[in-house]
């Protein structure tokens, strides 16, 4: 402020909650969460706000196309964005389902599911590399769900719907994960993905639950690795840019 300058710093509200960009509708669960997904608060470089659909299963996201939890999930999004989010996010891949009807529903950008960072990843591979998709269940990720999230449909598919341990504690949504069990689903899930299509260069996780898994494939495999928590610090730094002081800091003059 120039001498002489009357302006007053003025603050001005309008919101309930300030400090979080981001509003995390979430499926009403008890299974686990690690540092890493999407619902451990300590996960995120920035403050998130979560409303919790009361009643919404795993299974209901993932088997049941979300038919019965959509009204749920709208709902949810308006309440974050009155108390202060600028942007909504869910916390299952699979509800790119929901993604037309929730962002018509709010006035605020809405990223549904990791899948939509499938055609920006492909975008940065060479022409003979393709991005590959792993799910928590392979069967239940249909043509449907692809079309939502702007994904080609002949895009390589993995599931971890065959391992000992990720897939059934999420979907029945258990109270305890071995976390070792875990990770070996993702690798091993990684190494089939890998075995059977050796044109993939880069891996964008479908489930939300799988980031804490992401840098293990990484160092085991040598590829990129996409997920839910890329895609929301991407979302949010265009939601609330970083501010950056102007003066360059020349110690010559």
């Amino acid at each position: 402020m120039k001498m002489g300058d009357n302006k007053k710093n003025i603050a001005t509200g309008g919101k309930t909650v300030y400090g979080g960009t981001v509003g995390v509708c979430m499926l009403d669960t008890q299974f686990p969460r690690i540092h890493g997904d999407i619902a451990n608060a300590r996960t995120w470089s920035v403050p998130v706000h979560y409303r919790v659909v009361p009643g919404a299963t795993p299974k209901q996201a993932v088997y049941d196309e979300g038919k019965e939890i959509l009204s749920g999930f709208i709902d949810a999004a308006k309440e974050l964005v009155r108390m202060g989010a600028d942007g909504i996010t869910t916390n299952c891949g699979f509800l790119s389902l929901f993604q037309e009807k929730m962002a018509e529903a709010v006035n605020v950008p809405v990223a549904t599911s990791s899948l939509m960072q499938v055609q920006m990843v492909q975008s940065l591979l060479p022409k003979n590399k393709k991005v590959g998709i792993m799910t928590i269940h392979k069967p239940s990720l249909k043509e449907a769900h692809l079309k939502a999230a702007n994904v080609p449909l002949n895009t390589p598919i993995i599931g971890t719907e065959n391992g000992k341990e990720f897939t059934r504690v999420i979907i029945n949504d258990e109270k305890e994960m071995d976390i070792d069990l875990a990770r070996q689903d993702h690798l091993d899930a990684a190494e089939e993905l890998l075995k059977t299509n050796s044109n993939i260069g880069a891996i964008v996780m479908e489930c939300t639950n799988m980031s804490p898994f992401a840098a293990d494939i990484r160092k085991k495999f040598g590829i990129p690795v996409f997920n839910i928590y890329t895609f929301i610090e991407w979302f949010q730094s265009g939601l609330l840019p970083a501010r950056f002081n102007p003066d360059h800091d020349d110690p010559r003059r």
